[in-house]
This record gives structure tokens, C-alpha cells and sequence, in this order.
């Protein structure tokens, strides 16, 4: 099992820091002009400690109750969504006039980090021994 979630971890990181250095290259060269309510690294940190809780979840789900890893990512999925906007809470709550930069700065890796999770997951289930 450390082996599986150093492998994971690996390779969530190395996303992660892609992704962020990415995005932010787009936010100072391309959007400079924009005050964002967030900075790039809260958003990936959140993204990145969400999505390793999440897998991290699955894979002890995986180790004990095999059979429920689907519901368990279904459920975790939902958690996610919650706390995405309690995340976004004060963004929403603020006096901001546009809140659509900020809202697709967080969305996009928001789907791209659901994207491993569930690629992750298909994984797991493909190694669920059938019956």
C-alpha cells in the first residue's frame, strides 16, 4: 500500500506543479490586467489536498471494502463539490463586480484534477478481483 500511494503521490505532485506553473504563466503574461481573488497556489493546494484525500480514501476503500469503491468515489465526489463552494464562498460572498476569471480559474483544474481521480478510480475497480 506505500508503494501504491507513493507511485500516486508522484505523479498528483508532478501534476500539480505542471498545471500551477501553467496557469500561472497564463494569469501573469496573458491576463496581468486582472485582480484575481485567489492566488494560483491556494487553488492548486486545495485542488492537490482534496484530490490526495479523495484517492487516498479510495485506495483504503479499495483494501477493505472492495465492492463499494465505486460508491465510495461516487460519495467523495459530492464532497468534493461541497467543499469547492465553501471554497468559493467568500468569492461569492465578496463585492467583486466579475467573478467569471475567477471562477474559471479555479473550474479549469478543478476538471482536470476530477479527470485523474476518476482515471485513478477506473483503475482501482479494473483491479478488483471478479467474482
Amino acid at each position: 500500500m506505500k508503494k501504491e500511494i507513493k507511485h500516486l503521490l508522484k505523479y498528483l505532485l508532478g501534476i500539480t506543479l505542471l498545471l500551477h506553473g501553467a496557469q500561472n504563466i497564463v494569469q501573469k503574461n496573458i491576463f496581468d490586467s486582472i485582480l484575481f481573488y485567489y492566488p494560483t497556489y491556494v487553488i492548486y493546494f486545495f485542488h492537490f489536498t482534496i484530490t490526495f484525500l479523495i484517492l487516498l480514501s479510495l485506495i483504503a476503500v479499495k483494501n477493505i471494502f472492495f465492492e463499494k469503491t465505486g460508491f465510495a468515489f461516487m460519495a467523495l465526489s459530492l464532497l468534493k463539490m461541497l467543499a469547492s463552494v465553501i471554497f468559493l464562498l467568500p468569492l461569492i460572498q465578496s463585492e467583486k463586480f466579475n467573478y467569471i476569471p475567477d471562477v474559471i480559474a479555479f473550474f479549469v483544474p478543478y476538471f482536470i484534477f476530477l479527470f485523474f481521480e476518476i482515471f485513478y478510480s477506473i483503475k482501482l475497480l479494473n483491479s478488483i478481483p471478479k467474482e
